[in-house]
């Protein structure tokens, strides 16, 4: 679609919504906005975005007219409220912010998916791509709408973009030269409603790939794995686990490329900077992506080898009277949690709960293994993760009704070599806007508390 004078409603006010609206004013559309929310809980500048450009808002109510040229939804508004529903009988055309800078952008789209680790894989190739001196743009649901550097993009660039299941399901021609499905587990099922479905979304990344394309799938993850049987892309599997014909796979505590007519060493596992076994699998699926991508071996390599990590993922913040503290506020579902878990060498002090996305926590408690003392619960799942955990024996647990508190009483009870571990397992929104709000009132709280001590 040409945007010129087009009539466009946009539909939900988040970051990837007021960065379509900025977009399409470039280009001359004819923008009217909708959220769900009423206009007194508008954050101020949605507000003056409106006022600035005199844009038709309905915020709280439908538009009574649906006589638009197209629709272009937030990933974070379901597809199955009544607006929505509307505009599908009018047979008005809906595309999500992902579509939108797909068809604006010059550039060659990475696109990365799965439940956990999109953000540090996205990230690492990103970092290895600009190594490589590449145009490197590093976008999508990790914080920077894709849409709002599409057009900046020369065809030479490289989008690498995160990429969540929400997103794909409003694509139509998305077709990434690069995709990748990093795991599948349980997640969103308040939206998805069953774990099939939510495969099914996250399939849809390279549902437009054909055979001169890439699809890297982790070979370890069985519901991952499974997908490749509708994919028509080039598939290149990644494993921790097992020794490859073909991918990227660790051998003798070696990480190993090899394609049709090379064998590549490219580091010891030792040298990664990033802790645990799935920051592993988010090196061996970055090195995959970057290699099928044409980058050296040489740029992955000293990218492997120097890459720190991201905020809010298994990030050390600080250490008070021999108690370590680590912020992996990232860590919104059961999954990713344990991962975390795992990656700790100490006893835990384990801070959990939030929104509840109707997850299950018997895989989570049952990951304690003796290494997690105690678990102090706030937020929505408090109750629901403490029910779980005392019906299975876990008994240490008190619930606190914010985060300042539950910092405090996790020192009182840790002891000299024990790690403070802030890993909800939950989304943020009960309490925070975002997991990294969350994130930076743990280390607030805990610099507050090391500031009290030292007095």
């Amino acid at each position: 679609m040409h945007y010129k004078d087009k009539k466009i409603l946009v539909v939900g006010m988040g970051k990837s919504g007021t960065a379509v609206i900025d977009e399409l004013l470039k280009l001359g559309a004819k923008v009217s906005v909708y959220d769900g929310k009423s206009e007194e809980k508008m954050d101020r500048y949605i507000l003056d975005i409106v006022r600035d450009n005199h844009l038709p808002a309905y915020f709280g109510r439908e538009p009574e007219d649906m006589g638009y040229d197209g629709l272009i939804i937030s990933p974070g508004v379901p597809l199955d409220i009544p607006l929505v529903k509307r505009a599908k009988e009018a047979d008005i055309e809906i595309i999500g912010e992902l579509e939108l800078a797909y068809n604006l952008c010059k550039g060659k789209f990475i696109a990365i998916t799965g439940t956990n680790g999109k953000t540090t894989t996205t990230v690492l190739t990103g970092e290895i791509f600009k190594n490589e001196g590449k145009e490197a743009y590093v976008v999508g649901n990790i914080g920077v709408a894709a849409v709002s550097k599409a057009m900046e993009a020369s065809e030479n660039a490289y989008m690498i973009t995160e990429v969540s299941s929400f997103q794909l399901e409003t694509i139509k021609e998305f077709k990434p030269l690069v995709s990748a499905i990093l795991n599948v587990t349980p997640d969103h099922l308040n939206r998805h409603k069953t774990f099939n479905n939510y495969a099914e979304a996250k399939a849809q990344i390279f549902k437009n790939q054909d055979e001169n394309t890439f699809f890297i799938v982790n070979y370890d993850n069985p519901e991952a794995y499974a997908l490749v049987k509708n994919c028509m892309a080039q598939v290149i599997p990644f494993s921790r686990k097992e020794v490859l014909e073909k991918g990227c796979f660790v051998k003798d505590d070696e990480i190993i490329l090899k394609d049709d007519t090379r064998t590549i060493k490219v580091c010891h596992v030792k040298e990664l900077k990033i802790p645990g076994l799935h920051n592993l699998e988010n090196a061996l699926a970055a090195a995959a992506i970057a290699y099928w991508s044409g980058i050296s071996h040489d740029a992955i390599a000293d990218t492997l080898k120097t890459f720190e990590g991201v905020e809010h993922r298994i990030e050390y913040v600080e250490t008070i009277q021999g108690i370590r503290f680590v912020n992996d506020s990232k860590g919104t579902n059961p999954d990713a949690s344990i991962k975390a878990i795992e990656a700790i060498d100490t006893k835990i002090i384990l801070i959990a709960g939030g929104m509840d996305k109707g997850s299950d926590f018997e895989e989570f408690i049952g990951s304690f293994n003796n290494k997690v003392k105690y678990m102090v619960l706030l937020g929505e799942t408090a109750e629901k993760i403490k029910d779980t955990a005392c019906k299975m024996g876990f008994l240490n647990v008190i619930i606190k009704e914010n985060m300042e508190l539950c910092v405090e009483k996790a020192f009182e009870i840790a002891q000299d070599g024990d790690t403070v571990l802030l890993s909800p397992a939950c989304a943020s929104w009960d309490m925070y806007p975002n997991f990294e709000a969350r994130g930076q009132h743990f280390k607030d709280c805990v610099k507050k508390l090391g500031r009290t001590l030292n007095v």
